[in-house]
């Protein structure tokens, strides 16, 4: 995927709406890290972009809670383990 500067982004817009155009997908980066992406969407396709990136978001978010429950250990629960902890954390409040 292409990169632009946030500095690129203040420039004559029309470059980078061509770039767009043609590439679909820019990361946008500030100081050489990434801080967006910009996506190339049409009147017709902007819900289902908007549906696919905040489902996206959730699978990443999910694997992420996934890959830390392995760094500890809960991955390895059983279902009466589980249970157990929810009693109990219920029993607490």
């Amino acid at each position: 995927m292409k990169s632009i500067t946030v500095r690129e982004l203040q420039s004559p817009s029309a470059d980078v709406w061509g770039m767009l155009a043609k590439e679909k997908d820019l990361v946008v980066r500030s100081n050489g890290e990434p801080v967006a992406v910009l996506s190339a969407v049409t009147a017709s396709t902007l819900d289902a972009a908007r549906a696919a990136l905040r489902q996206a978001r959730a699978q990443a978010a999910v694997a992420g809670m996934q890959r830390r429950a392995a760094e500890v250990g809960l991955d390895e629960w059983s279902p009466e383990d589980i249970n157990a902890e929810i009693n109990d954390s219920r029993r607490e409040k």
